[in-house]
């Protein structure tokens, strides 16, 4: 017997920020979490599986209009003509939304109350699936203690969104322990909510399947759900399967060997190079660059990062492919001499550093660059400022950040250009 567990899939995700890149394959990123879901549904009809279970966050809270729905309805349709039933349980994102209470959906889907706790059976399996969908997104209550005993000689699985007592940086929704799980005495526990794959535990399965696709520069690596194979003595594997149709990555350009801005450009050439070959041609990848190390470089690519940019992003286009976009590239080099050395200097370098390294005190100072910066600010998307660090720290009145982020870029750049 064999079934696919799956959650967090939050079909039609809005991307944020988008407007910030030009060059963003924005018709492939707002289809991506569909693409992986037909992914998904093909598995499960080649593998013939008997059920699937999604456990909550089907949707990302409140639709547009009911496209989203008719989409999920059309991907159920294509199980339910071979035979496949789902057992959904709704999540948190899921509760926000009017419209999933009042979609009606394909006649193999059965929805977990939202009431209380209840049982599906599968008569020829003997599987009982057990579950509580939220009915408000905001669910701090242990659902556990609410879920019916174990069916005696059947195989039982606890379907359950629950950020595990704080598990991650999730948000601490329907808190329990491993040990309550354990205590229920079912045989595997399909978790949803917190989105990176993990395995707690084999006795009884404890498992997070992760989120279905990545959807945005923090959901870096593969994505995708579980296979899980049982018999009459029980769990006997759980598999990855992995569908997703765009891949978040961050490359780390180490640039210390680096001695010029043409130097650090062919190593991220190079990166895109081995990215690629170890990433299977159905993958579209997603990439930021971030250039590191004590470099001697360092004050050369002070504020070229948009001219580092395109070069980077002609050394993409040089792949040869089209599967390949640069989200962003970030300078976190340090200078290869550092603030003690250009200290001990008697010039006006050294003068400059002590005056900046006094900046950050100074108020006066730090509200005039404010009032001189924020004018630009104000003819500029906010979207487009909270994609830009720098620019969403002006917006928020972060100057002595500011300072203190550009401060050894600028001494470096002077040091090597005197």
């Amino acid at each position: 017997m064999k079934f696919i567990h799956t959650a967090d899939i939050h079909l039609d995700s809005p991307l944020v920020g988008l407007a910030a890149y030009k060059d963003a394959p924005v018709s492939l990123l707002r289809t991506v979490t569909r693409d992986a879901f037909t992914r998904l549904v093909d598995v499960a009809i080649e593998e013939a599986i008997d059920f699937m279970v999604i456990a909550g966050d089907l949707y990302d809270g409140t639709w547009k209009d009911y496209n989203t729905g008719h989409f999920f309805c059309r991907e159920m349709g294509r199980l339910n003509k071979v035979g496949i039933p789902v057992y959904l349980l709704f999540g948190n994102h899921d509760a926000e939304s009017e419209m999933t209470k009042k979609l009606t959906l394909p006649t193999n889907v059965h929805t977990f109350e939202a009431r209380k706790a209840n049982t599906f059976t599968i008569d020829a399996l003997k599987v009982a699936l057990h579950g509580r969908s939220y009915k408000e997104a905001a669910t701090f209550e242990n659902l556990v203690s609410g879920y019916p005993a174990p069916l005696a000689g059947w195989l039982n699985i606890g379907v359950l969104h629950t950020a595990l007592g704080g598990y991650t940086e999730h948000v601490n929704y329907a808190p329990c322990s491993v040990a309550e799980l354990t205590a229920k005495g079912y045989d595997y526990w399909a978790l949803g909510h917190v989105h990176e794959h993990a395995i707690l535990q084999k006795s009884p399965w404890v498992v997070f399947p992760g989120n279905l696709q990545g959807r945005h520069i923090r959901e870096i690596g593969a994505r995708g759900a579980v296979l899980v194979t049982a018999d009459e003595a029980g769990i006997q594997s759980v598999e990855r399967v992995l569908v997703d149709a765009l891949r978040w990555h961050v490359v780390d350009v180490d640039a210390s060997q680096a001695s010029t801005l043409q130097d650090v450009v062919r190593l991220a050439g190079q990166a895109f190079e081995r990215l690629l070959t170890e990433t299977p041609e159905s993958i579209y990848l997603s990439v930021r660059v971030c250039i590191k190390g004590k470099s001697a470089v360092h004050g050369e690519l002070f504020g070229l990062e948009s001219q580092l940019r395109e070069d980077i992003l002609g050394q993409a286009a040089g792949q040869g492919t089209d599967r390949l976009w640069v989200e962003k590239v970030r300078l976190e080099t340090e200078p290869a001499v550092d603030a003690a050395q250009l200290a001990t200097r008697s010039d006006a370098i050294a003068d400059l550093q002590k005056f900046l390294d006094q900046a950050p005190e100074d108020a006066a100072l730090l509200d005039a660059l404010l009032q001189d910066l924020r004018p630009l600010l104000d003819r500029m998307p906010l979207d487009v400022v909270r994609a830009v660090p720098e620019l969403d720290a002006i917006r928020t009145g972060d100057m002595a950040g500011i300072v203190k982020s550009v401060t050894p870029g600028l001494l470096a750049y002077l040091a090597t250009s005197n």
